[in-house]
């Protein structure tokens, strides 16, 4: 089977390089992909957010199945366009895709199906939005109602942080905010496969969404992760498929638009009491890098059920041994950074025991690595123990010699 990937992230390169283990892959191609990705699959100069562009390219090419990693091809349409053509493809509609594109749309979902979130509003009225965060005071939640790669969100423990997150937000014309309720609790992300009926619970983790050590710093796309999440108890998973994942996808499938895909259910849990933070319509990143090292069975077969329906036939195992990641990141991000520079060291990385390197930000040039974006580089590791994973993650972080970048040192502290 021809399978085209669609994207150029770490989580793209831990897909890439778990469908490459499938057999019933024959041919593999990866569109843009990265440095990392062109080692294990063909790569391919394509605008992803293109419909009729994939389209076209994937008859070219006779590809058999279209994986869709990230969230702007979804929200674009490119599964519908890819659907309509007759091509089975890995990703739900434009309007299924809403659950991620629209802050707003999920709440109203949330609402209509009971499932337990944070209090909310939205406004595109900067005046009347100022007036609703000086009512309700710090801490606040400011969200940018619309895509913004993870980094949308402003977590505001002064009310003069609030209000600057709110005049951001709605600084472009037509732009929507929404502002919820302070949750108190631990974060978690818990990932599951459905058809639009069936739901099969995949595994749990924790991101580090902040720059810097301690959780301090500006909110990004993630800095490292962890798998399986202790806080995720088999008692949360019960609630949370319960009070959450099936009213939400009985819901969407009421409304006309059933999900098939991954669902990325972002969860605070307070004394084993989930509610809903974020859904995103794809795989987290980081977190995917690490469930695709934890999962032991073929990957290709749930995704084209999402697709096809069947997904009750499928069972998947998973190890139990603890996977974590650490972020490196360019000098400046979430904010400005150079790209360009030089990488070395990624074999001795790579030679650390239980490690594996997916390549994020990067692109190959004269036989090396250069960095090329804002997170380049994902360092993983699993062992019997999560300490043993950390430990030799950042063995491997230190054997690489990258002076523009930077990454936490505290990947895992929860947990550990």
């Amino acid at each position: 089977m021809n399978i085209l990937v669609l994207g150029g992230g770490g989580r793209e390169h831990a897909l890439a390089w778990k469908i490459k283990q499938s057999p019933l892959c024959t041919r593999l191609i990866c569109a843009p992909g990265n440095g990392g990705i062109a080692s294990i699959a063909e790569t391919a100069s394509l605008n992803i957010e293109d419909g009729a562009e994939v389209v076209r390219y994937s008859r070219d090419q006779s590809i058999d199945f279209v994986v869709i990693g990230p969230e702007a091809p979804l929200a674009a349409g490119v599964a519908d366009a890819l659907s309509e053509a007759g091509v089975a493809c890995f990703g739900p509609s434009a309007a299924a895709a809403q659950l991620e594109a629209s802050k707003s749309f999920t709440k109203e979902i949330c609402d209509a199906c009971g499932a337990p979130t944070a209090a909310w509003a939205a406004f595109e009225d900067a005046a009347a939005a100022r007036a609703y965060v000086e009512e309700q005071g710090a801490p606040i939640v400011v969200k940018a109602d619309g895509l913004a790669a993870g980094k949308g969100v402003v977590v505001a423990m002064s009310l003069e942080d609030a209000l600057a997150a709110t005049d951001a937000a709605l600084s472009e014309p037509g732009a929507r905010v929404v502002i919820e309720e302070f949750m108190t609790g631990e974060e978690a992300s818990f990932f599951v496969l459905t058809d639009g009926e069936t739901v099969l619970p995949l595994a749990s983790a924790q991101d580090h969404k902040r720059a810097f050590d301690g959780d301090n710093g500006p909110n990004t796309g993630g800095m490292g992760a962890y798998s399986p999440a202790p806080v995720f108890t088999p008692a949360v998973e019960q609630k949370a498929m319960a009070t959450i994942v099936q009213p939400v996808i009985a819901e969407m499938a009421k409304r006309g638009a059933p999900y098939r895909g991954v669902l990325y259910v972002g969860l605070m849990i307070e004394n084993e009491e989930p509610r809903l933070v974020e859904f995103n319509a794809r795989f987290g990143d980081p977190e995917c890098q690490i469930l695709m090292l934890r999962l032991a069975s073929d990957i290709v077969p749930a995704l084209q059920a999402c697709g096809a329906g069947g997904l009750n036939d499928i069972t998947l195992d998973w190890a139990a041994e603890p996977a974590m990641t650490v972020v490196l990141a360019a000098e400046g991000y979430p904010g400005g950074y150079q790209k360009g520079q030089l990488i070395g060291g990624l074999d001795a990385a790579g030679a650390v025991p239980g490690v594996t390197v997916f390549h994020a930000g990067t692109r190959s040039i004269d036989g090396g690595v250069v960095s090329n974006g804002g997170r380049v580089l994902n360092v993983c590791a699993t062992a019997a123990d999560l300490a043993t994973a950390r430990d030799r993650a950042y063995a491997a972080v230190d054997a690489i010699d990258w002076p523009g970048g930077f990454h936490r040192t505290d990947i895992g502290w929860r947990a550990l």
